[in-house]
């Protein structure tokens, strides 16, 4: 069981940080070499200044909001979820002052951020089963929805079992010395992870995350490097 646990929180993980790193590299210099599009995308009448309603196109997500308002709460949800549960990530590698502004413990959202965020996929992932948006899907739509939801329900498990039921077994000192000790390429894992019932949780939440990184170049996420410079190009 040691020796599962650490092919998925040491090896594992820096091969899905290189897959991704170099993936994402690779993909977006493809498309920086792809020939330039034979007529303008841009959208008419222009409006100045381009890139404030560029940014906004790419944050605030309007057109969604026009034409399909229930979709566009839960996407609204999701992508703020996400970024409070990276500023939560970052947290556990260290305390930071600036993050820490409005004193709070580690996670944000005393676990209602990861329900916020599984809510909305599942609502994505349902959504997909009916018609039109049934006729546009993939099977690898499903697979990344599904891969998502995993990595984040596990993930929302840990935060749920201390913060709700009083679990502190596994605290946050020992997230942060797992992390800080791979970052300095000294590896290792506690024994408060190893030994913890928890601990398992973490395997399963790391495992899926691993493979989300692996395939997140190959998959319409790239749409989180793309989405900004495709509506520049679509505001002149």
């Amino acid at each position: 069981m040691q020796t599962v646990y650490y092919l998925v929180l040491v090896p594992m993980v820096y091969a899905a940080f290189a897959v991704f790193i170099f993936g994402t590299a690779w993909r977006l210099a493809q498309t920086a070499r792809r020939p330039a599009h034979g007529a303008t995308l841009q959208i008419f009448p222009k409006k100045d200044p381009a890139w404030l309603y560029a940014v906004a196109d790419t944050f605030f997500m309007p057109s969604i909001l026009r034409h399909s308002p229930v979709l566009w709460f839960f996407l609204a949800v999701f992508h703020l979820a996400v970024a409070l549960l990276i500023i939560g990530h970052l947290e556990l590698f260290a305390q930071w002052r600036l993050l820490q502004i409005v004193p709070h413990e580690v996670f944000l959202g005393k676990g209602f951020v990861g329900l916020a965020a599984s809510v909305s996929l599942l609502f994505l992932f349902f959504r997909r089963f009916h018609a039109p948006v049934r006729d546009l899907s993939v099977p690898k739509d499903y697979y990344l929805l599904i891969l998502l939801f995993l990595t984040v329900i596990f993930g929302s498990q840990m935060d749920w079992a201390r913060r709700w039921f009083d679990y502190d077994v596994l605290g946050v000192e020992a997230y942060r010395a797992y992390l800080w000790s791979l970052v300095t390429l000294k590896p290792f894992v506690p024994d408060e992870i190893v030994y913890s019932g928890h601990g398992f949780m973490l395997v399963l939440h790391v495992f899926f995350a691993n493979v989300f990184l692996m395939v997140f170049p190959f998959t319409k996420m790239m749409h989180t490097f793309l989405a900004l410079p495709m509506n520049l190009l679509k505001r002149g």
